[in-house]
Parts: C-alpha cells; sequence; structure tokens
C-alpha cells in the first residue's frame, strides 16, 4: 500500500510539472500566434496539458486511496 501511495506522489510531482510546461508553451509568441489563427493551441502544448492533467487525476487518486 505504501508503494502506490509512493506512485501516487510521483505521479503529482509529474503531472504538475508538465502542466508548469504546457502553461508556459502557451504562453509563447508562437503558441499565442498560432491559438490566434485557429483558435487551439499547438499539439505539442495540448499533450502537455492533456498529460498533466490525467497525471494528477490518477496520481491524487493513488496517493489518498493507495489502491
Amino acid at each position: 500500500m505504501a508503494n502506490t501511495r509512493l506512485l501516487g506522489m510521483i505521479l503529482l510531482v509529474i503531472g504538475a510539472i508538465l502542466l508548469y510546461f504546457g502553461w508556459q508553451s502557451s504562453q509563447s509568441i508562437g503558441d499565442q500566434l498560432t491559438e490566434a489563427v485557429t483558435g487551439r493551441f499547438t499539439d505539442e502544448t495540448m499533450w502537455f496539458i492533456i498529460s498533466g492533467a490525467v497525471s494528477v487525476v490518477v496520481g491524487a487518486y493513488f496517493a489518498v486511496t493507495g489502491k
């Protein structure tokens, strides 16, 4: 059970880092220009944000429940 909680904490940290990189990427000039023209972020930015959000949710579940 302790290993699962440790894995959850690690996933939380990794998810937070990925979300940070996604946010940083979305603030770049190139990504801002792409969003202004197409209305969406680049694929790389979206993968950072999506994978970070999934990692945070799964990590929080593992850290809280220990399952």
